[in-house]
């Protein structure tokens, strides 16, 4: 059985105190609160000094004045997932879990992370990015029907559609370009769909999503009980280490870093497919990485434990943060 890397850490005075940073101002707030009081309680189960702190309510003051000496990111989307809070929080010279303002900038633009993906020599469906529609029947027409319409930059299905003929192009972009202005035409892709964790390195079993939903959009992620989800997923074992080679390649492709999901489609030849890296998946007890990890004996709060460890990994790029992780590394 696969295991995750040895634990750094087994005392929780190691890590000070803790904010959790939840909430924002994002599309995905309600999924982050979520998120960050599922990880706030199993912190402080471990005996972790956590706190939770919403970015919205000016929260560098806020963890310059009350003594905070890392946070664990729970926040999903824009603000959150982007590299904005990863920048302030280098600016404060703070530790952080999961990836750098780079690898959160790149993999929740999409766009960017496909032609990054394209360069590494992974497939991943055609598309066309557009800020208008001028081009839009043009663009639809050389991918072919069905495809996928969707903002550039947004989380959890939020604004896509599934268009399977002309009539539909519109009214789907519209849709797409209230949540950003760049929109991506991707090509649709028949076939199983799977999410594969990673942390520090190690990819965790992948989980098959089954949805009896067009497809595997924001009602079926948070709130139909007729999502299913299987883990083992039931490919060979060969299959499975083949596709998990090709999930830490799209990972560094982004750079992103210490933790996240990778997600990716496969056609009937058994292809696969790179959809997009997500860098703070969710986390609450019916989330998807907790439900990998839990394949390999971990609980919720030792899954927790983990992500709060990569914000001890020292990374030359983190500037004077990656010293304090250090300090605090070596003090354990």
């Amino acid at each position: 059985m696969k295991r995750l890397p040895p634990q750094q850490i087994t005392d929780p005075t190691v890590f000070g105190k803790v904010a959790v940073l939840m909430g924002g101002w994002s599309a995905e707030r309600e999924v982050s609160l979520q998120t960050g009081n599922a990880v706030l309680g199993a912190l402080l189960k471990e005996g972790v000094d956590a706190h939770a702190v919403d970015p919205r309510d000016e929260f560098q003051s806020t963890l310059q004045q009350s003594g905070f000496d890392r946070a664990f990111i729970a926040l999903h989307g824009r603000g959150g997932e982007d590299g904005t809070v990863q920048g302030a929080l280098e600016f404060l010279q703070m530790p952080y879990t999961g990836s750098g303002v780079l690898g959160s900038a790149i993999s929740m633009d999409k766009v960017r992370s496909k032609q990054l993906f394209e360069a590494s020599g992974l497939a991943t469906p055609g598309y066309f990015s557009l800020e208008s529609d001028e081009q839009l029947s043009l663009a639809a027409e050389k991918l072919g029907f069905p495809l996928a319409v969707k903002p550039a930059r947004e989380g959890s299905s939020i604004g896509l559609s599934k268009v399977t003929h002309t009539d539909q192009l519109r009214e789907a972009f519209i849709l797409a370009k209230q949540h950003d202005k760049q929109v991506l035409l991707e090509q649709w892709i028949e076939g199983p769909e799977y999410t594969a964790a990673v942390i520090n390195g190690q990819v965790l079993p992948m989980i098959r999503i089954e949805t009896p939903n067009i497809f595997y959009d924001y009602g079926a992620k948070y709130t139909a009980n007729t999502t299913q989800y299987h883990c083992p997923c039931g490919l060979d074992e060969d299959v499975e280490a083949r596709y998990a080679e090709l999930v830490l390649r799209a990972f560094d492709a982004t750079s992103a870093r210490g933790w996240g999901r990778v997600d990716f489609m496969t056609d009937g030849f058994g292809k696969a497919y790179m959809l997009e890296v997500n860098t703070v998946p969710g986390m609450t007890g019916t989330s998807l990485v907790p439900m990998a990890a839990k394949q390999l004996g971990y609980t919720f709060e030792q899954l927790v434990w983990r992500v709060l460890e990569t914000s001890l990994i020292d990374f030359a790029s983190n500037g004077s943060s990656s010293n304090q992780s250090r300090e605090h590394c070596n003090a354990g």
